[in-house]
């Protein structure tokens, strides 16, 4: 199952992460992909608002992994960069997979290295609608790809709830300046 859609603002890739939030469950992993300024921290502030965590879901590449306690009775987010990390023995010692049945758990710049962590999980490919250095860049469109691996996510009703939540993000929501600035 593989996904697609045009994201037109920062807003509404917040947007996108809180109705992806409403799919995600503890035990959980999400693993974003894309170039640096994609998008991968703000769909993850999204995420956090959905999740309904506390503490401002901030970029962290230089605490590597952060976790944010759920403010109600959902699950808690474990937010993670792998940038800096050079191999899965570097993300073994970050031991993401001790909190990984209780969080959710999404890692920027995991793609091919945390993977395995998990049986299922959704990976999401951001990339930049426009050329890169393009003026329009910085805040433009998004391409963006969520294919959910494993059986959790090959499900019928997996795969009916996530197109939804993908598709609806941007389809009724061109514009979403309530979603512009972070909420936490």
């Amino acid at each position: 199952m593989t996904v697609q859609v045009t994201v037109a603002s920062p807003g509404q890739m917040r947007y996108l992460g809180e109705r992806l939030s409403a799919l995600l469950r503890a035990g959980d992993l999400v693993v974003l992909s894309g170039p640096l300024g994609a998008g991968k921290t703000t769909l993850a502030q999204g995420i956090g608002v959905g999740l309904g965590v506390r503490g401002q879901v901030t970029s962290p590449t230089f605490v590597i992994a952060r976790v944010h306690p759920s403010l109600g009775t959902g699950p808690d987010l474990v937010h993670a960069d792998a940038y800096r990390l050079g191999s899965r023995a570097e993300v073994d010692d970050l031991d993401l997979d001790a909190d990984l049945a209780t969080a959710v758990t999404i890692v920027e710049w995991g793609d091919g290295l945390v993977e395995d962590l998990a049986d299922s999980f959704l990976s999401v490919s951001i990339e930049l609608a426009t050329a890169p250095g393009a003026a329009e860049a910085a805040d433009g469109p998004r391409i963006v790809r969520v294919h959910g691996s494993g059986e959790r996510w090959q499900r019928h009703e997996s795969v009916a709830a996530t197109r939804l939540a993908v598709t609806g993000a941007v389809a009724h929501r061109p514009d979403c300046p309530a979603h512009d600035t972070p909420r936490n």
